[in-house]
Formats: structure tokens, C-alpha cells, sequence
């Protein structure tokens, strides 16, 4: 009964202190949260928090602050998070089901996060070397003009334009073109569609001595463009930024948490390391302050959760100060996550 009510009396000092940002004192607690119990308890009960490292006092005779400790008992003995209200998930459903491609749903995200959490959001690309291939289009643009559509599984889709070999006449014969692209596109599909990367390209190089000589060209020219498709590594190691600027309202603790998570952002490699441990079994992961791998931010905090196929995993998440709504940050990020993994599931 006394840790029950400890453990109530540390949620409403950080419950006060984040939205306050300000120390909580045992008079303020009495006044604003029904603890039940009279002042002079609530002291002992901030005195023995103060013993265990949970709570600590920053100034003489100032009320109280919680610690990394503190904060870890807060985020561990959350029973339940509460879920978005229905308005919120519509808007969320609204603003990134209108993406067009992988970079827009990317985008679209770290935006999104950014502005629920008001915290630094932090979207990395999914992997797409370990992606496998979902569908190829091949769209006949004029008789000399091919689009190439590649879609993966991650999500991603990337598209090239072949130009054709011209004819005596000045240009390919368009019946040709059809009849070439009408007998490639099965084949195309059959070597392609559900293999990883690698597998996809060997199959390529296999395509052009599958078919007719007279479409050899036209099957030699769209596997070099799905190859220099599918060679295109750009998205790896990718991430996108968004919300520095809220970084503003934690100018009080700029020297300690601010400026150290400013350098960080231009380190990309640094934020993968932030965020790169929250890609298995879906669950939201909290690291608090110094829980993280870099000594130089610990007073940050960092709240991701994986997202996207199971074969091209990625994460995303915010970080910030530790002075955080967390059971908001938490639910924002996990409804986020799913959002995204159903986006891509659908692509």
C-alpha cells in the first residue's frame, strides 16, 4: 500500500514538472492531485523518493524534480497507455494516406511526429537491399519510349525510361513494341516478382537469352534499367528530420540537453544508432537519458518503435530532453508506426 502510494505520489511529480517545467513542491501535489492522504505524508513520501534516486531537489528549499531513475519507475509501471481519440486517428489516416511514393509517406511522417509530440522526430528509410521486389509495370510511352516501374516491398518505387532503338523508318515499329512488351511482361514478372534484390538481379542477366531474337534489344535495354533500379542503394542509411524548432522550448536546459542533441542531428549515423534498436516485435522502446549509447546525451531521451515488412524492417521515433510527456510521445509513435506499416502493406 505505501509503494502504490509512492509510486502515485512520482507520477504526479512528473506529470507536474513536465507540464509545468517547473519543481514540484508537496503543497502543489496536495493541491492538484487527490492523493488521499495529508501533507505532512506526501513530505515523508518525497523524502523517501529523494532516498531511492527517484526524485532529487535542485535548489535549496525548491520542490523536487524527477530523476533518470525516476523517470525509468515512471515509464515501467505504466499499466495502460491511453489510445488516440477517434478525431486524432482520422487525421493522422487523413494526412498520410494522401502520399504518392516512399519519400512523400517519409516525409509525411516525420512531419506528422514532429507536430504530435512537439519533440525532434526521427524517420529512417526502410532497407532496401533487404527488400524483395512487389511488381513491375512496363507503360509503352511512344513507340521509341519505355517506362519502367519498380515497386518493392519496402514501398519504395522507382521508375526509369527506356529509349528504344530506332528503326530504318526513323523509329520502331509501334506493333513491334507492343508485341515485344505484351511477351516480355510475363516473363519479367515470372523472374522478378517475390525475389530479394540480389536474387532479382542474377535473374536479369538470365532475361535477354530467354527471349525471341527480334525483342533481344527491347529485353536487354528494361533489365539494364530494372538492374540500375534495383543497384540504386541510395535509401540506405537514409533518415529524415523534422521539428528541430521545438527544440526552442527547452531553452532553460540548452547547454545540457539542447546543444548536444543540435550536434547530434547533423550526425545522421549518430540518430541511426539512436533509433536503430527499436526495429523487432513492433513494441515502443524508451531509452532515458543516460540509458543511451552516447555519453554526451544523456539528458536525452529516445522513444521509437519499428515499422514497415517484416523483410525491409526501419524505425522511427523523437528525441528530445528528458523532461517529456512520455505516455503521449509513446502512443503518438506507435500510432504512427502503424499507420505507415499499413500504407506500405498497401502500396
Amino acid at each position: 500500500m505505501v509503494e502504490d502510494r509512492r509510486l502515485a505520489v512520482l507520477r504526479a511529480i512528473v506529470e507536474d514538472y513536465v507540464r509545468t517545467e517547473e519543481p514540484v513542491g508537496s503543497r502543489a501535489l496536495v493541491e492538484r492531485h487527490r492523493l488521499g492522504v495529508s501533507p505532512a505524508t506526501v513530505r515523508n513520501d518525497m523524502a523517501a523518493l529523494e532516498d531511492e534516486g527517484l526524485i532529487a531537489q535542485p535548489h535549496t528549499s525548491a520542490g523536487r524534480v524527477p530523476t533518470d531513475k525516476g523517470y525509468r519507475m515512471f515509464v515501467d509501471r505504466l499499466t495502460t497507455l491511453k489510445p488516440m481519440s477517434a478525431p486524432e486517428r482520422r487525421a493522422i489516416a487523413n494526412f498520410l494516406d494522401g502520399a504518392v511514393d516512399l519519400d512523400d509517406v517519409v516525409q509525411r511522417s516525420v512531419r506528422l511526429l514532429s507536430q504530435l509530440t512537439r519533440q525532434v522526430a526521427v524517420v529512417q528509410y526502410p532497407t532496401l537491399s533487404s527488400s524483395t521486389v512487389r511488381h513491375v509495370e512496363l507503360v509503352t510511352l511512344t513507340p521509341a519510349r519505355l517506362l519502367v516501374v519498380l515497386i518493392l516491398s519496402s514501398g519504395r518505387v522507382e521508375q526509369r525510361v527506356v529509349e528504344l532503338a530506332e528503326g530504318s523508318a526513323g523509329g520502331p515499329d509501334v506493333d513491334d513494341v507492343e508485341a515485344g512488351v505484351a511477351d516480355l511482361r510475363p516473363r519479367l514478372l515470372g523472374a522478378v516478382v517475390g525475389k530479394r534484390i540480389v536474387e532479382a538481379a542474377a535473374a536479369l542477366a538470365d532475361l535477354p537469352g530467354q527471349v525471341r531474337e527480334e525483342d533481344r534489344t527491347l529485353t536487354t535495354r528494361v533489365a539494364e534499367a530494372l538492374g540500375d533500379a534495383m543497384s540504386d542503394h541510395s535509401a540506405e542509411g537514409r533518415i529524415a528530420v523534422g521539428g528541430t524548432a521545438n527544440l526552442a522550448r527547452y531553452g532553460d536546459s540548452f547547454d545540457s540537453a539542447v546543444r548536444p542533441l543540435l550536434e547530434a542531428l547533423e550526425e545522421h549515423v549518430v540518430l541511426l544508432k539512436l533509433i536503430g534498436e527499436a526495429t523487432a516485435g513492433g513494441a515502443v522502446t524508451v531509452r532515458i537519458g543516460a540509458e543511451g549509447p552516447y555519453h554526451e546525451l544523456s539528458s536525452t531521451s529516445v522513444v521509437a518503435t519499428g515499422y514497415g515488412p517484416a523483410e525491409a524492417p526501419a524505425a522511427l521515433g523523437i528525441v528530445g530532453p528528458t523532461r517529456m510527456d512520455y505516455p503521449g510521445t509513446m502512443v503518438a509513435v506507435r500510432s504512427v508506426a502503424r499507420y505507415v506499416s499499413r500504407i506500405l502493406d498497401d502500396a
